[in-house]
C-alpha cells in the first residue's frame, strides 16, 4: 500500500436495474475503502447514450441507500472533483483526446460500418490493429488535408487508440497476481466517436480515475480483458506513477448449470437478482426485487459479503461494521462463485432471529390490521415472540399465525380425519366445562389444571391435545396449545371450541 490516500469507486451505467453482481462489487469497495481509511466515490458512466433508462440513476442511488452502503463523494452525494456523470465531462475529455492525436499515441478512422463489415468477410478473425490500419481509411493512411477536409464536411469518424505490437504489458492484479499480456493481440480500441461527441468506457473510464484520484480499481472478472489498454493509455498519458492496482473479483454463476448468473435464472428458480424491484419503462416488466421479497438488507449484505470470500473461520454472521477489519481482497477467489441463493434465505431467517420480537411485530403489524384493524403491537409482539423462529421472512407470518387473530371458519380435512376420534366431542365438551371453571387463565394454571383433569379421567394426553388445535387453529399447526388458549383468552377459547364441536360433529354424521 502506498502513501497516496485510498479511493475506490463504484461506477455504473444508467442502462436498467442494478445487477446484484454490481452491489458485491459495490460492497466489496466500501469495506476497501472503510478498512484502508479511504473514500468510496459514487461516478455514473453514461457515455453510452443509447441505452441510457430514465430512472434506472435514481434507482441505483435507492438501492445503496436502502442497503446502507454509504459513498463520500459523487453523484448525489457532492465533493470537489466533479462533475460525477460522464455526460456532464465531455469538453474534459476532449482534450484527453487532442493529447492523445497530438502525441501521435491516437488516430482518426473514418470507416463506415459497412466497410469495417467487408473488411470481416475478407479477413478471417478481423480487428482493427497494427496489422490492418494501414489498409482501412484512417489518419494514418490519408493526407492530413484530406482528413481536415472530411472533419470539416461533418463526416463521422472514430479515434483510436495506436497500439504498438511487440510489447508484454504487465498488469499487477491483488487477486490474481501478476497478468501478463502481449500487445499484439490487443486491438486499437475506439476512444470517441464523433457521432456524440462523447468517448467510450475506455478513455473516459481512465481519464476520470486519474482526474479523481483513484488507487484501487475493484470491478467485476468481466473487465479484465480491458485491463492491459488501460495499463498502456496511463503509460500513453504519462500517468504510470498513479496507475491504480486493479482488483478483478471472481463472477456470480448461476446455481445450477455453467455461465454467469443472469435475471432469466432468477425468474427460472424463484429469487430476485436486483436489490429492490425493477420497472421496465421501456417495456413494462416488473422484475422482484430483495427489498420487496422480504429480505433484510444486512441479510443481502452478508450473504453477498460471503459470495468469493470468507473470512477463513466458521463464523457466518457479520454486521457490515464486523466485516470491515475482517475482509481481505487478496483473499477473494479466483473461481467464480455459485450464488447459492438459498443460502440467502438461510440468512434472512438468522436475522429473524437476531431481531427482537418487537422489532418483528412493528414490520408485521400493518399487515395484522389490515385485517384486524384493532389489533395492538403488544398482542401482534406476543404472537412473534412464540413463532418468528418458524419463518425467513416477515410475509409468512400472516399465513402461519392467522388463527391467533382470526377464528377458523373450516377445519382441516386431513387433519380431522386423523385427529377428532369418535369420543372427541364429548372430551372436548367436557374440557370446555373445566376451562370455565377457571378464574386465572394463565397459561401456567391452565396447564396445571387440564393436566390434572386429563390424568384424573385417565384420557390419553396426544388425543385431547390435538383435538383441541384442531378447534382453535383449524388444522394442525401451531405452538403449544397452553400458549394458544393463554393468548386467545378464556371467552375465545371456549366460543371457537363450542362452534368447532358443532361442525366437526355435524360432518362426521353427513
Amino acid at each position: 500500500m502506498s502513501d497516496r490516500r485510498v479511493r475506490v469507486r463504484f461506477a455504473p451505467s444508467p442502462t436498467g436495474a442494478l445487477h446484484i453482481g454490481g452491489v458485491r462489487t459495490a460492497l466489496y469497495n466500501y469495506l476497501f475503502a472503510r478498512q484502508h481509511g479511504g473514500d468510496l466515490v459514487f461516478r455514473i458512466e453514461d457515455t453510452d447514450s443509447s441505452r441510457f433508462v430514465p430512472g434506472a440513476e435514481e434507482y441505483i442511488i435507492e438501492s445503496f441507500r436502502w442497503l446502507g452502503i454509504k459513498f463520500d463523494e459523487g453523484v448525489s452525494f457532492g465533493g470537489d472533483k466533479g462533475p460525477y456523470r460522464q455526460s456532464e465531462r465531455r469538453d474534459i475529455y476532449k482534450q484527453y483526446v487532442k493529447q492523445l492525436l497530438d502525441g501521435g499515441k491516437a488516430y482518426i478512422a473514418f470507416d463506415t460500418p459497412e466497410e469495417l463489415e467487408q473488411k470481416r468477410s475478407e479477413i478471417q478473425n478481423f480487428q482493427y490493429d497494427s496489422k490492418t490500419r494501414g489498409q482501412m481509411r484512417n489518419s494514418l493512411t490519408m493526407a492530413p488535408d484530406e482528413v481536415e477536409r472530411l472533419m470539416a464536411e461533418g463526416h463521422q469518424y472514430v479515434v483510436r487508440f495506436k497500439i504498438e505490437p511487440g510489447r508484454e504489458v504487465l498488469v499487477n492484479d491483488l487477486i490474481r497476481g501478476e497478468v501478463r499480456v502481449k500487445s499484439d493481440i490487443l486491438d486499437d480500441k475506439v476512444l470517441f466517436k464523433s457521432a456524440d461527441q462523447l468517448p467510450t468506457y475506455h478513455l473516459a473510464n481512465i481519464v476520470d480515475d486519474h482526474l479523481m484520484e483513484i488507487t484501487h480499481v475493484i470491478r467485476g472478472e468481466e473487465w479484465l480483458p480491458s485491463a492491459p489498454l488501460h495499463v498502456l493509455l496511463y503509460e500513453a498519458f504519462g500517468w504510470a506513477d498513479t496507475m491504480p492496482t486493479f482488483a478483478h473479483l471472481p463472477l456470480l454463476l448461476k446455481p445450477d448449470g455453467k455461465g454467469k448468473l443472469s435475471k432469466r435464472d432468477g425468474d427460472r428458480l424463484g429469487f430476485p437478482v436486483f436489490p429492490l424491484e425493477w420497472h421496465d419503462p421501456k417495456t413494462g416488466d416488473v422484475s422482484r426485487g430483495y427489498r420487496e421479497d422480504g429480505y433484510f438488507p444486512e441479510a443481502v449484505i452478508n450473504f453477498l459479503a460471503l459470495l468469493g470470500w470468507n473470512p477463513g473461520t466458521e463464523q457466518e454472521l457479520f454486521t457490515l461494521d464486523e466485516l470491515v477489519p475482517l475482509f481481505d481482497i487478496t483473499k477473494c477467489s479466483k473461481a467464480g462463485a455459485k450464488f447459492a441463493y438459498d443460502k440467502g434465505i438461510w440468512f434472512n431467517h438468522e436475522y429473524i432471529l437476531k431481531k427482537s420480537a418487537e422489532e418483528i411485530a412493528r414490520l408485521w403489524l400493518p399487515e395484522v390490521q389490515q385485517h384486524c384493524p384493532k389489533e395492538t403491537l403488544e398482542r401482534v409482539t406476543k404472537v412473534c415472540e412464540m413463532m418468528k423462529d418458524r419463518v425467513s421472512f416477515v410475509k409468512e407470518l400472516w399465513p402461519l399465525c392467522s388463527f391467533f387473530f382470526v377464528a377458523p371458519t373450516a377445519y382441516d380435512e386431513k387433519t380431522a380425519k386423523k385427529r377428532w376420534k369418535e369420543d372427541s366431542a364429548r372430551q372436548l365438551t367436557e374440557l370446555i366445562g373445566v376451562l370455565e371453571g377457571i378464574d386465572d387463565f394463565s397459561l401456567e394454571n391452565q396447564e396445571r389444571i387440564v393436566h390434572a383433569w386429563i390424568e384424573e379421567k385417565g384420557y390419553k394426553l396426544g388425543n385431547i391435545m390435538n383435538a383441541w388445535r384442531l378447534t382453535l387453529v383449524g388444522e394442525g399447526k401451531g405452538p403449544g396449545m397452553f400458549d394458544i388458549s393463554a393468548f386467545l383468552g378464556k371467552e375465545e377459547t371456549i366460543s371457537r371450541m363450542k362452534r368447532a364441536i358443532e361442525v366437526l360433529e355435524g360432518s362426521r354424521g353427513q
